[in-house]
């Protein structure tokens, strides 16, 4: 996705039209259910999102097109909490995920 920089066009499968659409699918799912974000490291991402978010769809998506993403999806007590991790050559793109979540 690149329309902040959240990913690079070369690192990004999906269809250049479609990737506005999964950046909005991310910022209503942020704005209505993202409780927290903690940056565990340069490499990894902690999304705290409340019980009823719908994330299963979405992770498949997004891991299907950018393979190189490592989504971690546990229940908690405090909801549901998703660690994003990407290898390092893969960090702007979650410094970009990061900047969209805490917008």
């Amino acid at each position: 996705m690149s329309g902040d920089g959240w990913a690079p066009v070369d690192a990004c499968a999906l269809p250049t039209g479609e990737q506005p659409l999964r950046e909005a699918e991310f910022d209503a799912l942020f704005a209505t259910a993202l409780r927290g974000v903690e940056r565990l490291g340069p490499d990894l991402l902690r999304l705290t999102f409340d019980g009823t978010a719908e994330l299963e769809d979405l992770i498949a998506r997004e891991s299907s097109c950018c393979s190189f993403f490592d989504f971690d999806l546990t229940a908690t007590d405090a909801g549901l909490v998703l660690d994003v991790r990407v290898p390092a050559a893969r960090v702007a793109v979650l410094d970009g995920l990061a900047r969209r979540a805490a917008a």
